[in-house]
């Protein structure tokens, strides 16, 4: 782990406010800490509400020129900088490893993130308007436009997909941006404030914050000069930041918050194919996903075998040092994520049977985890736990296992495993969810198709078709003729 921290020497701590990096204002700074080790990695300039106002202030006067820039121009800092991002892939997935744990051995987040960036350089141009001479006297036309300052919090279990999934779509829509990166994960957002800066883009446009979500969070959702706000996160905090939004200027919001994913594994489904999907969806990033299947219901007359198949895969995956290429499970981000896992094991052991598993007591490490026969109102089957368990319930009938599955605030993600086409929709349509699986479990998903939650999985959807409408308000304009 050292060599790897002097490879990547120096790392950028500082804070990135209109086109340039500096320390913060009160002087503080707060520790990144390899959840490996304990080791600290690296020591964070820490935001306060000062340097917020700075941010946004520098955005705001940015704001004419950039949008006034129009789509070729803007698109032209996102290329630049997609190509950066791509060259940069080796050094972002070691500063991510470093700050969550995750194992560097599965890291798409860096092409995915120059993706994003070199995709909505040129979508910009789909956005259009309307047109009308419906009324006699009047020309009619609908136009989409910028909001002006927009605020993105992003989260720590995937912040480089985020920064580039909020900040490229409000960019190219003609937006300025003030980004507020985790506290536990802010290392891979500051090295692309690096790549800003090498791109050139005007002083203000993209303004980059490290700090904690009070104060800096919830000054973002407060500010009168913010006019729209991205948010992934936890559903709590959702609530505070629309909360905040409606107190303050009413300021559009999208937010994409927890899940308790239900996988419904029926009799006729391809059992292997199935135990696979399900056990990936969980045990990826040791659990630490939004859209992690916690929830499996398995018909009784094909449990025993599942459950055999789903186990063995479980608890096969290699634990160890995240940065060996050949682990797989890392431990959990930190002290606080562990400890809260923890009780939620205690809960299990206590209401249902453990079956698999557990603690690892050693570091922050919790073992692929599997608990059945719980009680379908116990804590597990409610919460969202952002670790690397699954409850394994089993059902009868179809009326009972969709209602079992839905029975849950949460609505991101569900999927159904079937051979019968037929059972396939009537399933799509009963799941409340905003994406639903049919042979396939998260984190499986599309470019093109749209990310977002029913209930209190958040408002708003996000993907190449859709995250650029998060950022544009509708004018008419009316011209009166003869």
């Amino acid at each position: 782990m050292a060599e790897t921290i002097k490879e990547l020497q120096p790392i950028e701590t500082r804070l990135f406010i209109n086109g340039e990096f500096r320390n913060s204002s009160n002087g503080k700074t707060f520790d990144i800490i390899y959840p490996y080790t304990k080791d600290v990695v690296a020591k964070v300039q820490e935001a306060d509400v000062s340097d917020v106002n700075d941010a946004v202030e520098a955005a705001e006067a940015a704001f004419p020129a950039w949008r006034d820039l129009g789509v070729e121009k803007r698109g032209e800092y996102l290329r630049k900088l997609s190509d950066l991002i791509q060259e940069a892939v080796p050094v972002l997935a070691k500063l991510e490893t470093l700050s969550t744990g995750r194992p560097i051995s599965f890291f798409p987040d860096g092409l995915m993130a120059a993706e994003q960036f070199r995709y909505f350089a040129d979508h910009a141009w789909t956005v259009q308007g309307t047109a009308s001479t419906n009324t006699p006297g009047t020309f009619k036309m609908t136009v989409k436009e910028p909001f002006g300052v927009a605020g993105l919090i992003i989260p720590w279990n995937f912040p480089l997909v985020n920064f580039a999934g909020k900040s490229a779509p409000a960019l190219a829509a003609g937006n300025t941006v003030v980004l507020k990166s985790s506290e536990k994960a802010p290392l891979t957002s500051l090295y692309i404030a690096k790549l800003i800066e090498k791109v050139g883009f005007p002083p203000g446009v993209i303004n980059v914050l490290s700090g904690y979500g009070s104060p800096v969070g919830s000054t973002i959702a407060e500010h009168m000069k913010v006019r729209v706000i991205s948010f992934t996160g936890s559903s709590l905090t959702g609530q505070k930041i629309h909360a905040a939004a409606a107190k303050s200027n009413l300021k559009h919001v999208h937010v994409e918050l927890g899940g308790k994913t239900p996988a419904i594994i029926l009799e006729d489904a391809d059992l292997q194919s199935a135990a696979a999907q399900t056990m990936f969806g969980i045990q990826f990033n040791s659990g630490q996903v939004c859209v992690a299947n916690s929830r499996i219901y398995v018909h009784e007359s094909i449990k025993e075998k599942f459950t055999e198949q789903f186990k063995a895969m479980f608890a096969s995956v290699k634990m160890g040092d995240p940065l060996d290429p050949t682990t797989q499970h890392g431990p959990q981000i930190d002290y606080l994520q562990y400890d809260r896992i923890k009780q939620y094991l205690a809960l299990g052991e206590k209401e249902g049977k453990l079956t698999l598993g557990g603690d690892a007591n050693d570091g922050f490490f919790v073992k692929p985890t599997v608990f059945e026969e719980l009680a379908e109102d116990s804590r597990v089957m409610k919460e969202e736990i952002f670790g690397p368990v699954v409850a394994i319930q089993t059902f009868k009938t179809e009326e009972e296992v969709i209602k079992k599955a839905n029975d849950t605030e949460f609505g991101l993600y569900a999927s159904v495993f079937t051979k019968d086409l037929d059972r396939a929709i009537r399933f799509s349509k009963a799941l409340q969810a905003g994406t639903v699986g049919v042979n396939c479990t998260a984190p499986s998903n599309t470019k093109d198709t749209a990310f977002g939650g029913y209930k209190m999985s958040g408002t708003g959807r996000e993907g190449f078709l859709y995250s650029i409408e998060n950022f544009l308000q509708t004018k008419t304009i009316l011209i009166k003729s003869g």
